[in-house]
């Protein structure tokens, strides 16, 4: 079902830009974004709430178990981890779009404002949960609203693994002090989930709330163009892609990349231009390329972090999971495990 959601998506790695040398420095090598309307294949060779737009919370550490992928799998009597196990040389990053919301339902401009899911948008959330079930998750980030953690919590009760999503309230000393857990074996069978309005979608100022068809027939098609998909011309009082792009990519860089780099498997639920902003750290896009970028809802990816490099996997293409990602090696032990769990 969420795969004839997908309006369209990252198309096909092509080698246009050949005079930069950090595209091969970084293993990937160079690419241009190519639309596809259904489905795209993967590159088988590369086989706490308040003001959320304007300020944030302190957030506090969050200790998650590191492990490798196949490590990672162990019966809940053996989930205990110690300082000395082993650091992955690999690990994965998931990023979701949040699934359908009322707003996305009437076409009207959401922005940062704290629209749920619809039921649609509920199922899009379950069925991406089905297609990532397999693939480890130690941390979970998301943005500070509600149809982004809706859309990871609700992926993670379909995962094969059991663990239970817990959001960290770090937003004073007496939060974090009401919300402790006094069972080491009930941690190790948690997964942590930091909210951070850095991930939030861009804030679209006076648009937000107006519907885009009324808007671009009062404005015209050509501004309301230019407001939605310029990469540096912000809508009346609202962010640009660039002013979304500095916040969630230093958010990134900052919190989430350096739990990737010490073994931790995490997953990502935010939006369509604040992750637009990371692949476009991830992918080393331009601010041309990225205005092309389209992420349906609910439509997960998969990239491995492994030796400082992002790799892209793939997303789905139909609904068996053969045809959703290409595994590498430790992706199938890791499936393996769980299957020699459940058998």
């Amino acid at each position: 079902m969420a795969a004839t959601t997908m309006h369209s998506a990252i198309g096909s790695v092509q080698a246009h830009r050949a005079q930069i040398s950090s595209s091969s420095q970084n293993g990937m090598g160079s690419f241009s974004v190519k639309m596809v309307s259904k489905c795209f294949g993967i590159d088988m060779r590369l086989l706490g709430r308040g003001n959320y737009c304007s300020r944030g919370l302190k957030l506090g550490g969050v200790h998650a178990s590191t492990s490798s992928i196949a490590d990672s799998v162990q019966a809940p009597s053996n989930s205990k981890t110690t300082d000395s196990q082993k650091k992955s040389n690999e690990t994965a990053l998931i990023l979701i779009r949040h699934g359908e919301s009322l707003w996305n339902e009437k076409n009207l401009f959401t922005g940062c404002v704290d629209v749920p899911l619809t039921k649609k948008g509920v199922e899009e959330a379950i069925e991406a949960g089905k297609r990532i079930s397999n693939i480890p998750v130690d941390m979970i980030y998301t943005s500070a609203l509600i149809r982004a953690q809706m859309t990871a919590m609700l992926a993670m009760t379909q995962h094969r693994r059991k663990k239970v999503p817990i959001i960290m309230h770090n937003e004073s000393e007496q939060a974090k002090t009401w919300s402790q857990m006094y069972s080491e074996e009930t941690q190790n069978q948690s997964i942590p989930v930091v909210t951070a309005w850095q991930l939030n979608e861009r804030m679209y100022g006076e648009l937000q709330g107006l519907n885009k068809q009324e808007t671009a027939d009062k404005f015209g098609k050509e501004k309301v163009h230019e407001w939605r998909r310029s990469y540096d011309i912000p809508p009346p009082n609202g962010e640009s892609l660039e002013m979304c792009a500095e916040r969630a990519v230093a958010y990134f860089k900052e919190h989430i990349e350096p739990q990737l780099v010490n073994g931790k498997h995490v997953m990502i639920a935010a939006h369509g231009n604040s992750l637009r902003s990371i692949i476009m750290y991830l992918d080393k896009l331009t601010s041309q390329e990225v205005i092309s970028l389209e992420l349906s809802t609910g439509i997960p990816m998969l990239y491995i972090f492994k030796e400082g490099k992002f790799i892209r996997r793939g997303s789905p293409v139909a609904p068996s999971e053969a045809s959703v990602y290409a595994y590498t090696r430790t992706l199938a032990q890791y499936r393996q495990k769980l299957d020699e769990m459940v058998n």
